[in-house]
């Protein structure tokens, strides 16, 4: 895949449905890990039938053109963890959130790096958005590296500002804007990628 003639390596996929049992593992797996960084989730969050309807209901957001879930790939092609665009804005505002986590045993090997500017790539090029935010907790130091490692720069603090763990916690906020010239992009417009 190339972005404006630049190759992209494919470090994400659209998620799917069947892509359930493998989050549902991943997540089993890692609750302890993702505790201190996550909501508190519903009893069934872990389980295949808890992800199949998390995953139901964000494709629909995507077919709406609202949300592009995606999951992070391992270098072997192995399902790794999740990055998503959240509350995708057209008109005046074309922007979106981030959000992601990779497995535990995945860290330091460079997949969020990657997995976040494949979906900088995408945000910019194929949706045409122009701006990216993406929140961390005050003490995520990983999260935040991954962040300015793709051109984010900390623009604010939201105190009390996301409900993590069972208490509402600060966050230090991030943006990236595309600083290309705008795409053409109407109103109505939310390709659907794979």
């Amino acid at each position: 895949m190339t972005v404006r003639g630049v190759p992209v390596p494919i470090v994400t996929r659209l998620l799917t449905l069947e892509d359930a049992p493998a989050l549902a593992g991943l997540l089993q797996r890692n609750q302890a890990f993702l505790a201190p960084w996550e909501p508190i989730r519903p009893a069934n969050w872990c389980t295949p039938e808890g992800q199949r309807q998390a995953l139901h209901d964000v494709l629909a957001l995507h077919a709406q053109g609202l949300a592009l879930p995606h999951a992070v790939l391992d270098h072997d092609g192995a399902v790794a963890g999740r990055i998503t665009l959240t509350g995708i804005a057209r008109g005046a505002f074309l922007s979106a959130s981030l959000g992601y986590w990779v497995s535990q045993d995945r860290n330091g090997r460079g997949l969020a790096t990657a997995a976040v500017g494949r979906m900088k790539s995408i945000a910019f090029g194929e949706l045409g958005l122009h701006r990216i935010e993406a929140g961390t907790l005050e003490h995520n130091a990983a999260s935040q590296r991954v962040l300015r490692r793709n051109g984010f720069v900390r623009f604010g603090f939201a105190p009390r500002y996301v409900r993590i763990a069972g208490r509402w916690q600060d966050h230090v906020l991030f943006q990236v804007l595309d600083e290309d010239e705008p795409v053409d992009v109407t109103d109505t417009a939310h390709p659907s990628l794979t």
